[in-house]
C-alpha cells in the first residue's frame, strides 16, 4: 500500500511577518502554448541553465522544547555520561534544542520576493529563514511574507535587487505528455535536475491540503525538492514541487506540484493584501457518481451535484437550488466537485461569477455575488424507532427519531436543517454501506422532503427501484452539509 508522504515535513505553526509595502509582484510571465511539435532532443542544457538560477536552497531553524517524562534525567550522573542537563533548573522541566530543515524555493521577481512550499518554513523562528543561490556564493535572510496552509504555498523575501526571477508560463495550458524538469536539492546533495513528462492534471482528493488541482510528474522529487521549480521545455516555471507517494520514502514515479496559477494567486494575494480571502458561495456539492447520474437522468458525471443550499447565502439569493448540477464557473469547466469548489475559491469575495448549471435536464446561467469564505459529535444514543422492513432492504438497520430542539443543540443541527434525525445505524447494513452514520439527518428519500421519522418510515418502505436516492445532512469536525447517496435496495443473503 502507497503511504503519502510530503517531501519536507514540518509541523508547527507561525505567523505571518509584516510586509513593509503591498505593491504588486512584478512578476514575468508568458503565457504562450508551449510547441508540441514532436522532436527527440539530445540536451536540455539550455533550459536548465536558463531556470536553475532561479532555483534557492531554503534552510530554515527553529525551537524545539522535549518532554521531560522522568526526574532520572535530572540526575548529574546522566548529565555526566550522555551530556546536556536541565537547563531549567529544575525537575520536569523542558530541554530547548535547534530544529534544522531544508527545502528549496523559486525566485519570481528581480526585487526578492520567492515562492516556496507551506511546510518548508512552517514554523520557523523569527530570522530563522536563510536562502541560498543557486550561484553557490550569496546567502539572504528571508522574511516569511506570508503563507496558505490551504494550498501548501508560502511566499518568501529577500533584501535584494537583479535576482535571476524564472518566467511563469500559464499552468492552465498544460497537456497530459509535455516534457517537464524538476529543479531542487534533495538531500542537500546540491542542486539537481530530474525530467519527466506530465502524467496527469488536476489530481486531487488525496486531503494533503484543503485545495488540491496537483500537477503530476514521473520526474524525480524527493526530500529537499518542496518548494522547487517543476518547469516546461522552455524553461518557465509550470508548478512548485510539493509531494509524493512512496513505500520508502524516495522517489517511485509519482509526484505532485501545485500547478503555478494557483500559486500565483496565492503569491498576488499574500502581498497585497497579507493573506488569502477566498469567494464564499453557500452550497454543499458532491461528484456526480454514475449511480447519482442515473438517478438525476444525467447523461454523464461531469459537473458538481449541489446537495444542500444554506439559507441567507450567495448561492441561495442567486437562486440556485438542490438537485442544481453545476458544469461551468466563468466559462472554465468545472470537471467535477473538487474543480468547481476550487474555481469558485479562486475569486474574490464581493465579486461576481457566472455559473453554468444543468437544472431538469436543462442548462441555464446564474450570476451569483460571493461572499468570504468563513473560517473551517459524538454522543450518547438514546431509543428510537427502527425503520420497517420490506421486500426491499435499503434503510433496515437504521433508527430514526424526530429531531427536535435539544438533539439540534446537543449535535449542532442548524434551523434550516429538517429531516429524520438518525440514532443508530447497523454496522452489516446497506445503509452503513453507502456512508450513513450515527447523528446524520435524513432530508430526503426519493426526491421526497422528509420532515419526520415517520416520513422517513413510509417513503422508505415505498421504495421499489434497485437504488434508493437518499440526502442527508452531517457534521464531520467543523464541515457540515447535505449529501446524496445512493443505498442498495436488496436485501443482503
Amino acid at each position: 500500500m502507497a503511504v503519502w508522504g510530503l517531501a519536507l515535513v514540518l509541523g508547527i505553526p507561525f505567523s505571518i511577518f509584516a510586509r513593509e509595502n503591498n505593491d504588486p509582484a512584478k512578476l514575468k510571465v508568458d503565457a504562450s502554448v508551449i510547441n508540441r511539435d514532436v522532436r527527440t532532443g539530445h540536451s536540455y542544457s539550455a533550459v536548465i541553465k536558463k531556470a536553475s538560477p532561479s532555483v534557492v536552497t531554503i534552510s530554515s531553524t527553529r525551537t524545539m522544547k522535549s518532554p521531560r517524562f522522568h526526574q532520572f534525567f535530572d540526575d548529574p550522573m546522566f548529565d555526566r555520561f550522555f551530556g546536556g542537563g536541565n537547563r531549567s533548573g529544575r525537575r520536569g522541566g523542558q530541554r530547548p534544542y535547534t530544529q534544522e530543515s531544508l527545502g528549496s524555493g523559486v525566485i519570481v521577481t528581480e526585487d526578492g520576493y520567492i515562492l516556496t512550499n507551506n511546510h518548508v518554513v512552517e514554523g520557523a523562528d523569527t530570522d530563522g529563514v536563510e536562502v541560498a543561490l543557486a550561484d553557490g556564493k550569496r546567502k539572504f535572510k528571508a522574511s516569511v511574507i506570508g503563507n496558505d496552509p490551504q494550498t501548501d504555498i508560502a511566499v518568501l523575501k529577500v533584501d535584494a535587487k537583479d535576482l535571476p526571477a524564472i518566467t511563469l508560463a500559464d499552468s492552465d495550458k498544460l497537456e497530459v505528455g509535455d516534457v517537464c524538469l524538476a529543479i531542487g536539492n534533495p538531500f542537500n546533495v546540491g542542486q539537481s535536475v530530474t525530467m519527466g513528462i506530465v502524467s496527469a492534471l488536476s489530481r486531487g482528493g488525496f486531503n494533503i491540503t484543503d485545495y488540491e488541482d496537483f500537477i503530476q510528474t514521473d520526474a524525480a522529487i524527493n526530500p529537499g525538492n518542496s518548494g522547487g521549480a517543476l518547469v516546461d521545455a522552455q524553461g518557465r516555471l509550470i508548478g512548485i514541487n510539493q509531494s509524493i507517494v512512496s513505500q520508502s520514502g524516495g522517489n517511485a514515479g509519482i509526484g505532485f506540484a501545485v500547478p503555478i496559477n494557483l500559486a500565483r494567486m496565492v503569491l498576488e494575494r499574500l502581498i497585497s493584501d497579507g493573506t488569502v480571502r477566498r469567494g464564499f458561495l453557500g452550497v454543499m456539492i458532491q461528484e456526480v457518481t454514475p449511480e447519482l447520474a442515473a438517478a438525476f437522468d444525467l447523461a454523464d458525471s461531469r459537473g458538481a451535484l449541489v446537495s444542500g443550499v444554506a439559507p441567507n447565502t450567495p448561492a441561495a439569493e442567486a437562486g440556485i437550488k438542490e438537485e442544481d448540477v453545476i458544469t461551468a464557473v466563468n466559462g472554465k469547466p468545472a470537471t467535477d466537485s473538487q474543480h468547481a469548489r476550487l474555481l469558485i475559491s479562486q475569486n474574490r469575495p464581493g465579486s461576481k461569477v457566472t455559473l453554468t448549471i444543468l437544472r431538469g435536464g436543462k442548462e441555464t446561467t446564474l450570476t451569483a455575488k460571493l461572499g468570504e469564505m468563513p473560517g473551517a459529535a459524538d454522543a450518547t444514543l438514546s431509543s428510537a424507532r427502527g425503520l420497517e422492513k420490506s421486500e426491499r432492504d435499503a434503510l433496515d438497520g437504521v433508527q430514526v427519531d424526530d429531531l427536535d430542539a435539544a438533539k439540534r443543540q446537543q449535535f449542532g443541527v442548524p434551523e434550516y436543517v429538517k429531516g429524520a434525525f438518525v440514532m443508530d445505524v447497523n454496522p452489516s447494513s446497506n445503509a452503513y454501506a453507502a456512508g450513513i452514520r450515527a447523528g446524520n439527518v435524513i432530508q430526503g428519500i426519493d426526491r421526497q422532503s422528509v420532515k419526520s421519522a415517520d416520513d422517513a418510515v413510509k417513503l422508505s418502505s415505498q421504495g421499489q427501484g434497485d437504488k434508493l436516492l437518499v440526502r442527508v445532512w452531517s457534521q464531520s469536525g467543523e464541515m457540515s452539509g447535505s449529501r446524496y447517496v445512493t443505498v442498495d435496495n436488496n436485501k443482503k443473503n
